[in-house]
């Protein structure tokens, strides 16, 4: 019978004398086992050989690479992070830019008058936005519907001026 393992014994350590290791320790990592079938070259011991992997060897697989290569030699490489971690990122930046706001806000003491005027400030700008929405509708409105409010107006205006005279 033969066997299927040679024992070599190398140096763990190039510098040190095996005086120097512990014998428990320098037993247990100085001792390799070297497989048999790499010194003869023997029809009977079958040699093993590399697999092939069936995604490297799929045709989508070498296109996508061999793209990759061509975005990468361009400066076209893609972006390293994913989009999830973009948008988790995106979310905690905006989390810690309303709490910084809030602390500015909160150390801020407003005055009766900033109150007041703050207050003001928001109904101008309500009704602004009220008027610009009238004007867009307006503006959207078919011509005959403005023509028949037209008409009304001029006919409430002459069923005004009837009942004065």
């Amino acid at each position: 019978m033969t066997t299927m393992f040679r024992y070599t014994v190398f140096p763990v350590f190039p510098g040190l004398d095996q005086t120097d290791i512990p014998e428990g320790l320098s037993r247990a990592r100085s001792i390799m086992a070297e497989p048999d079938y790499m010194d003869c070259d023997s029809d009977e011991i079958v040699k093993p050989k590399k697999l092939l992997n069936p995604v490297k060897s799929s045709r989508n697989h070498q296109d996508l690479h061999r793209e990759l290569l061509m975005n990468q030699k361009r400066g076209l490489a893609p972006q390293n992070k994913p989009e999830l971690q973009k948008v988790m990122e995106n979310r905690k930046r905006e989390q810690v830019l309303k709490a910084q706001k809030e602390e500015q806000e909160a150390h801020k003491k407003r005055s009766d008058l900033e109150i007041e005027l703050m207050k003001r400030r928001e109904t101008l700008e309500q009704l602004e936005l009220e008027q610009h929405k009238n004007e867009e509708e307006q503006e959207n409105t078919p011509e005959f519907v403005k023509m028949k409010s037209n008409l009304r107006r001029t006919k409430q205006e002459v069923d005004g001026q009837e009942r004065t005279t």
